[in-house]
C-alpha cells in the first residue's frame, strides 16, 4: 500500500538552482524601473490541476497581486506537476509581462533537473503559455499580438483519426468520408503503425513486404475516398527502420500524401535524413525534439520536409515562433503537432496565426464528447480555429467541467 505524497516540491534542495552564474532574476538583473500604465504586476503564485482526457493534461495558472490570472498547459505527463511547484519560487514576486526572461531564467535554474530536453522542458512551457495569457491580459492585446500580429485570422486544424477497424483499408476510407462530411474537416490524419496481421517480430522495426503492401493499401483507399475534398497525413509514430521506412514512402509515392510522419525513430538524425532525401513522399518530424536547438539540427539537415514541433512539448509559444522563424529560412512549412486541451490548442493557433509558414494544428480529440466543455467558448468551427480577439488566449475555463474531469486524488486550482 502506498503512502500518500506530502512532499513539498517547493522546497527542494537544488545546489545547481541555488547557485549559478547566469542568475536572472529581477533582482540580480537588476530589473526594478517602475513601468506605469498598470503594468507593474507581481505574481502571486503558480497551481495546476490534472485533468483526464484521452490524455492526463495538465492545466497551469498564474496569479497576480493585480488579480488578474492567466492560464496555460503543459504537455501531458507524469511528473509535470511537480516539477512547476518546484519552480514556483523562481517566478513568484517577478513581473509577468517578463517572459523571455522569465523562460530564461527557468531553463537556467532548472539545468541541473533537464531542462536542456524531455519533461523540464515542457513544464516550463506550461508557465510560459500562462505567461502568454497573462500578459496579454495585462496589455489587453490577444497573445498572437505578443508575437508579432498575425498573418491570418483562422487557423485550419488536421483530425486525428481513428476507426475500431483502425487496421482495415475500408474502414479507415469510411471514417475518412464520415469526417469529411458530417464533422467538416478538410485535412486528417490516420495512423500507419497498425498490425497488419503479417508480422513475425514486433521488436526488430522491420516490415515485410506484405505489411509493407497493407499499409499502402491504407493509403490509397483513403486518398481515393477524398481526393481534393482533404489533405491526408499519415503517421508511423517512430516505428519502423531506416530500410523499412525508405520502402514505405517509396510504396505510396503515386499517392496524395499530405505527409508521412515518424517513419523511423528521432535519435538518429543521419538515419532520419536519409529516409527523409530517398522519397518524394514529404517527411513530416518535429514532435519529439526540443527547443529551437534540437528543431534546428533536422531543419538546417533539410532532414524534414515539414516540421512538427508540439507547442507544449517543444518549449512553449515563443520557443514555437523560434522553430517557425529557422524553418521559414529553408522554406519548410510548419505542422503543430497537437494532443492537448482546448487551451494549449488555441495556444497553438496563436502562434499559427503569427508565423507565415504555419500549414495546420492538430486536434486529437475529436471522440471525446466534452473536449469544448473544459471552456465557455467554441474553439473548432468546421475544422479551423477563429483566432480571438479577447485579451490573452481568449479562453475562459469552464471550472465545473474542469472539477468534473479532474484526474482522481488532484485538487482543484483557485478560481481567479
Amino acid at each position: 500500500m502506498g503512502q500518500a505524497n506530502d512532499v513539498d516540491y517547493a522546497d527542494l534542495h537544488d545546489p545547481n538552482a541555488e547557485y549559478t552564474m547566469r542568475e536572472l532574476s529581477a533582482e540580480t538583473m537588476g530589473v526594478t524601473a517602475k513601468r506605469g500604465g498598470g503594468r507593474d504586476v507581481e505574481i502571486t503564485d503558480v497551481q495546476t490541476t490534472m485533468v483526464d482526457g484521452n490524455f492526463p493534461w495538465t492545466l497551469v495558472r498564474i496569479y497576480t497581486d493585480a488579480g488578474i490570472v492567466g492560464t496555460g498547459e503543459a504537455y501531458w505527463g507524469a511528473g509535470v506537476p511537480e516539477l512547476i511547484e518546484r519552480m514556483k519560487p523562481f517566478v513568484v514576486g517577478e513581473n509577468p509581462l517578463d517572459i523571455d526572461r522569465l523562460y530564461e531564467h527557468l531553463i537556467q535554474k532548472m539545468s541541473g533537473e533537464g531542462s536542456v530536453e524531455g519533461v523540464t522542458v515542457t513544464a516550463i512551457a506550461g508557465i510560459e503559455v500562462a505567461l502568454h495569457d497573462l500578459a496579454g491580459k495585462i496589455l489587453e492585446v490577444p497573445a498572437y499580438q505578443l508575437l508579432g500580429g498575425k498573418y491570418r485570422d483562422e487557423m485550419r486544424v488536421y483530425c486525428d483519426c481513428h476507426t475500431e477497424e483502425e487496421a482495415d483499408a475500408d474502414a479507415c476510407a469510411e471514417e475518412a468520408r464520415r469526417v469529411v462530411d458530417e464533422l467538416g474537416y478538410d485535412a486528417l490524419k490516420f495512423d500507419l503503425d497498425v498490425p497488419s496481421g503479417l508480422e513475425k517480430d514486433r521488436a526488430n522495426r522491420h516490415l515485410r513486404p506484405g505489411e509493407i503492401r497493407h499499409k499502402a493499401e491504407i493509403v490509397e483507399k483513403v486518398t481515393e475516398e477524398v481526393k481534393d475534398e482533404a489533405d491526408v497525413a499519415f503517421d508511423c509514430h517512430w516505428t519502423f527502420s531506416g530500410s523499412s521506412g525508405k520502402r514505405l514512402a517509396e510504396a505510396i509515392e503515386e499517392y496524395d500524401v499530405w505527409w508521412l510522419e515518424d517513419p523511423v525513430p528521432p535519435e538518429n538524425l543521419e538515419v532520419q535524413e536519409e529516409v527523409t532525401k530517398s522519397t518524394t513522399t514529404p517527411i513530416t518530424v518535429g514532435e519529439n525534439r526540443y527547443r529551437v536547438t534540437e528543431e534546428r539540427r533536422l531543419i538546417e539537415n533539410q532532414a524534414v520536409d515539414m516540421v512538427a514541433p508540439d507547442m507544449p512539448k517543444v518549449g512553449g509559444m515563443r520557443e514555437t515562433r523560434k522553430v517557425a522563424d529557422v524553418a521559414n529560412q529553408y522554406y519548410i512549412p510548419v505542422a503543430m503537432h497537437n494532443v492537448s486541451s482546448p487551451i494549449a490548442t488555441m495556444a497553438s493557433a496563436h502562434v499559427g496565426a503569427a508565423v507565415p509558414n504555419s500549414l495546420a494544428v492538430e486536434y486529437h480529440s475529436y471522440e471525446l464528447g466534452w473536449w469544448e466543455d473544459l471552456v465557455e467558448e467554441d474553439v473548432i468551427e468546421d475544422g479551423y480555429i477563429e483566432i480571438p480577439e479577447e485579451p490573452g488566449l481568449g479562453l475562459t475555463l469552464d471550472m465545473d467541467a474542469v472539477e468534473e474531469h479532474m484526474v482522481e486524488g488532484d485538487t482543484l486550482f483557485d478560481e481567479e
